[in-house]
């Protein structure tokens, strides 16, 4: 099963938290300091939170969870095939979880990721490929993020 994801930044991760359970009438799948995930079963979604206190209520970036690699090594071919740049990932660490993924820019700069969680992990992460603001390599946080942070960094822009 695919679905989509959509991550949030958010003001206050524990407020935000409240309200998405409610509306999706579902638990988170997995929190961790300054974050947390939702599966929703219906609508197919993959909500990512991530506590980003004074952008709350802003996209941080969109994507596609995939099943599995195979998939996203074909999504990376096909987005190649049609003259998309492609920025790939393969297992790196993101988001407390191991993942294959491959990234794209959309026209008005709008990030997207396509996916697949390999395994979960218990620290957030970095990413070597994603620059932040200042061109340094972040996954879900700043620059200032690193493999040991188990904490999410304002400037978030991962799931």
């Amino acid at each position: 099963m695919s679905r989509v994801q959509l991550a949030l930044n958010v003001d206050n991760l524990e407020e935000a938290v409240t309200f998405y359970s409610k509306l999706f009438n579902t638990q988170p799948a997995k929190r961790k300091p300054g974050y947390a995930n939702f599966a929703v079963a219906e609508p197919p979604l993959k909500l990512v939170l991530i506590e980003n206190p004074g952008q709350g209520g802003s996209l941080n970036h969109l994507g596609v969870e995939v099943e599995t690699s195979e998939t996203v090594h074909g999504e990376i071919a096909r987005l190649s095939g049609e003259g998309l740049f492609t920025d790939e990932e393969i297992g790196t660490t993101c988001c407390f979880a191991k993942q294959d993924k491959v990234w794209v820019t959309g026209p008005a700069g709008e990030r997207w990721e396509v996916y697949t969680v390999l395994a979960d992990s218990d620290t957030f992460g970095t990413s070597p490929k994603q620059p932040g603001a200042d061109g340094e390599p972040v996954c879900c946080g700043t620059a200032e993020a690193d493999a040991d942070d188990e904490t999410v960094s304002a400037g978030a822009a991962c799931c």
